[in-house]
């Protein structure tokens, strides 16, 4: 089937509703022999006469007229889309959908959106929490957020938040019976609680690390869990010792209700990320989203 160049066509539509070339060539922003040339073109590829020229008017031909019925509000619904997209432009709306997880979306996302939200009436967010590595592209989320050191390398990552470090912590109680460890390979005889990763299956290996020589523990214990709240509230319970970030057990160490041990173990290391796809054409949405969340270092907004 032979192509059709769609800019005749536009061409056909406006002189036919219009009347006139002269009045269609000025919406069209084109001369009039240039406009006569396009319609002429578009009868002799069709080979058959769509408008009846006289020296007062133009008017469809029966054939012209099927088509201008047949076409004509498919440009209409064209230009409305394109308006559309135009308004988004200056107005940015729509959803956002992001996957995190519960700790997350509480001490960073809601806080840094809220202004945002406020501010914008048509931008809608929507939170998937979840713990395993979701696949954002076939799920259709626009965003994730990870730890940087697990993010695809074809993704764009966006650091949301300073380095962090992990932290071992159990309850004062818990050390009333249990000797406070010195060394990781000492948690081979405490009660610990472990965390099973979701996407992996299998049970989180407690990496440490001091003066850049690695050490990977394989703790046991009563109690396993697969999302990090749970495990805060089962240390504070005394059932054993947990290991996390330690912004997650910040407040109950400022309280005395968790007591942090092997803390020369645990080395900075990348924290949240916003990751996307690289493909992706960010929405004006979208954009706004991403600026909200873009952690500045303090030395970077004394610069500013």
């Amino acid at each position: 089937m032979a192509r059709h160049n769609f800019n005749d066509l536009r061409s056909f539509v406006t002189v036919a509703r219009e009347g006139s070339f002269t009045r269609a060539a000025s919406l069209l922003g084109v001369s009039q022999s240039a406009l006569s040339q396009a319609i002429s073109g578009l009868e002799t590829r069709l080979k058959i006469r769509l408008l009846t020229r006289t020296t007062r008017s133009v008017s469809p031909t029966t054939a012209g007229e099927r088509l201008l019925q047949a076409i004509g509000h498919r440009f209409d619904e064209i230009e409305a889309e394109l308006d559309e997209l135009t308004d988004m432009r200056d107005k940015p709306a729509g959803t956002v959908r992001i996957t995190c997880g519960d700790h997350v979306l509480r001490t960073m996302l809601l806080p840094r959106l809220t202004p945002l939200l406020q501010d914008y009436p048509d931008i809608h967010v929507e939170f998937d929490i979840n713990y395993g590595f979701r696949d954002i592209v076939a799920d259709r989320f626009d965003a994730g957020i990870r730890m940087g050191d697990t993010i695809d390398k074809d993704m764009i990552a966006v650091p949301i938040g300073p380095p962090l470090r992990m932290a071992v912590a159990a309850s004062p109680a818990y050390f009333e019976t249990h000797p406070i460890p010195k060394n990781p390979r000492d948690l081979l005889q405490h009660n610990c609680i472990n965390q099973r990763m979701q996407t992996a299956g299998g049970l989180y290996t407690w990496d440490f690390e001091r003066r850049s020589q690695p050490l990977n523990v394989r703790v046991d214990g009563q109690i396993t869990l697969n999302t990090s709240p749970h495990i805060v509230d089962a240390a504070l319970a005394g059932l054993g010792m947990a290991h996390l970030p330690e912004e997650e057990f910040a407040p109950y160490f400022q309280q005395g209700r968790l007591v942090r041990v092997l803390e020369d173990w645990c080395p900075a290391f990348p924290g949240y990320y916003l990751y996307y796809p690289s493909r992706r054409q960010p929405s004006p949405a979208f954009s706004l989203v991403v600026s909200a969340l873009r952690f500045t270092r303090p030395e970077e907004q004394k610069q500013r």
